[in-house]
């Protein structure tokens, strides 16, 4: 997952891993805490939501709310999703 992400945000460098991996930590975290049980690494669902929350959450100068916003909007979908939350 690390690769997949660090890709999606443009780093090629390792400089920035333990930075990329905390924010995946983190929002693997967030959606357990919405009720999704099924986070898995492979999962396409599950990888664009670590993406669109690395994307939001990276860097200083970041203005990442339209990320925030479409995250917090595939949540909403997986948290409803009986394949996610059960």
């Amino acid at each position: 997952m690390l690769k997949a992400v660090k890709l999606a945000l443009r780093k090629t460098g390792n400089e920035f891993n333990s930075e990329i991996l905390s924010i995946i930590e983190s929002c693997k975290i967030d959606l357990e805490i919405a009720g999704i049980v099924k986070i898995k690494d492979d999962d396409p669902l599950i990888l664009r939501a670590v993406i669109l929350y690395a994307k939001g959450h990276f860097g200083f100068n970041n203005t990442g709310e339209q990320f925030l916003a479409s995250y917090e909007a595939l949540k909403v979908s997986l948290c409803l999703s009986g394949d996610y939350n059960a």
